[in-house]
């Protein structure tokens, strides 16, 4: 066990949050010392006399006495402010591919659909989306809904804002690029006006997950962005979103306050209406200690990412609550496989077999995340469930490493083939840091000669895009809860905005390439199950990644903040929540 369990609490010591929630408890009473005077009796001897006489004089005298305090009433708060794990990419609906970006884009922009705490999908600015045919989807809008700036939002908008998404280099800042949104929304050819609060979309061909890949597009104002161009829109967002933008320091505190004019949100998730708080604030805060640290103070209201180890201690602390949700971002160990000793099957599979998942679920993460049964997550609509995740088995492990050729012929303790040791390298970043020692160190279990190196994402991305890592451990959203937007990303060889963009392994087999195709468009339940169930076991069979677990989002909050609840896609909705009076 000690070889794997890690404490997340660096930089804030188990010792200071202690002492953090012991002070969350009960406060003693006020004294207060004073000094008064005290008229008394005492026996004297009457001077130059042996007589004793009662005389009456005058002390001084300290005494300490309990001080009743009336409190002045404190000021009713309406002000939140979220603890983020890390910060949005940029405040442009169609200019990131960011989950922390999105947490924050949403709080100030609609789409035409919205999703709530699970995987349910509801009208928000459409009021009604009607398929002409299986490649014409009419898209009928609410009247009435405003902007932050007092202008009406119209189809026009609409059309503006998907054509900004599926056309080429429509992004002029910082450099003309292209949306990297369109790879969610890849099927649609075009969008036309046919009147003020109409628009039709126009597919390429069926395609069955477009409302849950509709939540993921908000809708921007066409008459400001050509005002002030990408640049001033990103430096000043303006939405229809139940707040506006007031400020941001960098991407590291966002202020917004209460839109009073908001249309209400999706009519079938209470409450409908205004936002409850006048302010918000998402204010990054990377260290998770420090994150829980800042919550048992009352710096912030809620928290995202809450350490496991303190899961069961906040969940005992007066003044907090603690909210989990099934997780949506698996993770696992990407194996390059086309470079040695990761371009034999049999090496990937002895790797699966060598992972003790269990361990690491309690070890890591106190219980709270299940082991992955292969390539998509188990609460994936369309999970193959039939498959089970790799057993812990390091006698196969050894065994399949043995019949492609890795043996301890010297026996120093480190596998090797042809005088080469099996060596290798797991790259990752800062936040998979308890995850990757752990794996890496029972990888030197039966072995292997594993470390692991860190870096930031955006220096090790192109590489990894390069083909140039040989592992890799990280996640992938699965906020859909379908494999579009998933699994194309992960395990199609094409790289582009759609196919592959998050394919590290170089995994390229074109049967699955086939069925990703064709479970994009393919109408039925049934045989859409049976596509991606084939594709998931090919995967699942050649694994091109270590599949290891999936966590559980877990938050916190304190005990006054009302309506509020994580949700499986991380994100945090603020148009709900109020403060207990």
């Amino acid at each position: 066990m000690s070889t794997v369990k890690r404490t997340l609490l660096a930089g804030v010591s188990l010792v200071t949050l202690l002492a953090l929630l012991a002070a969350c408890g009960a406060t003693p009473a006020p004294v207060e010392e004073r000094i008064v005077t005290q008229v008394v009796k005492e026996t004297v001897v009457v001077a130059g006399t042996s007589q004793v006489v009662e005389k009456e004089v005058t002390k001084v005298v300290q005494e300490t006495v309990e001080k009743v305090v009336t409190p002045t009433p404190l000021p009713q708060r309406d002000v939140v402010i979220v603890g983020m794990a890390s910060g949005p990419d940029n405040l442009d609906p169609a200019d990131h591919r960011n989950r922390q970006s999105e947490t924050v884009i949403r709080n100030m922009f609609d789409g035409l659909v919205t999703r709530d705490n699970t995987s349910g999908v509801h009208l928000e600015l459409a009021e009604e989306l009607n398929w002409l045919d299986e490649k014409t989807l009419e898209v009928k809008l609410r009247q009435g809904v405003k902007f932050h700036d007092g202008v009406e939002m119209t189809a026009d908008d609409v059309v503006f804002t998907f054509e900004r998404i599926i056309n080429e280099n429509m992004i002029e800042y910082p450099e003309m690029h292209s949306s990297p949104r369109k790879g969610l929304i890849a099927p649609l050819l075009s969008i036309e006006k046919t009147d003020d609060y109409t628009v039709l979309m126009n597919f390429s061909a069926a395609w069955p997950p477009a409302m849950q890949m509709l939540v993921h597009q908000q809708i921007v104002p066409k008459h400001y962005l050509e005002e002030v161009g990408t640049e001033g829109f990103v430096a000043h967002p303006i939405g229809t979103g139940p707040f506006k933008f007031v400020s941001a320091t960098g991407l590291d505190e966002i202020v917004m306050e209460r839109f009073d004019d908001y249309f209400g949100g999706a009519p079938d998730l209470e409450p409908v209406g205004a936002a409850c708080v006048r302010q918000v604030v998402f204010k990054v805060i990377p260290e998770s200690s420090t994150r829980v640290a800042a919550l048992l103070a009352g710096e912030v209201d809620i928290i995202q990412g809450v350490p496991s180890e303190m899961l069961d201690i906040l969940e005992q602390t007066p003044g907090i609550q603690v909210g989990t949700a099934p997780g949506t971002n698996p993770k696992w160990m990407e194996m390059n496989v086309n470079m040695a000793p990761f371009d034999d099957t049999l090496v990937r599979q002895a790797m699966n077999y060598a992972v003790d998942k269990d361990l690491i679920i309690e070890a890591i993460y106190g219980g709270r995340a299940s082991a992955l049964p292969g390539a998509l997550s188990p609460f994936n609509n369309l999970v193959n469930k039939s498959l089970e995740p790799y057993a812990y088995d390091t006698e196969k492990a050894l065994s399949l490493l043995a019949e492609a050729g890795w043996t301890d012929s010297n026996g120093d303790g480190t596998l090797d083939k042809d005088g080469q040791p099996l060596s290798f390298t797991i790259d990752t970043v800062e936040e998979w840091r308890p995850l990757a020692e752990a794996v890496a160190a029972q990888f030197r279990a039966i072995g292997c000669d594993a470390n692991v190196r860190f870096w930031e994402y955006s220096v090790v991305k192109p590489m990894l895009q390069a083909g140039e890592r040989m592992a890799y451990l990280d996640d992938w959203g699965d906020s859909a809860f379908d494999p579009v937007g998933h699994f194309e990303a992960k395990w199609h060889a094409a790289v582009d905005a759609t196919y592959g963009r998050g394919n590290f392994s170089g995994y390229n087999n074109e049967r699955v390439n086939e069925l990703i195709k064709l479970g994009e468009v393919t109408v039925d339940l049934a045989e859409r199950q049976a596509l991606y169930d084939e594709a998931q076991q090919l995967v699942y069979d050649e694994c091109p990644a270590v599949f290891l677990i999936l966590p559980e989002e877990a938050e916190a909050a304190r005990a006054d903040i009302m309506n509020w609840k994580p949700a499986s896609d991380g994100r945090i909705n603020l148009h709900d929540v109020c403060i207990a009076p």
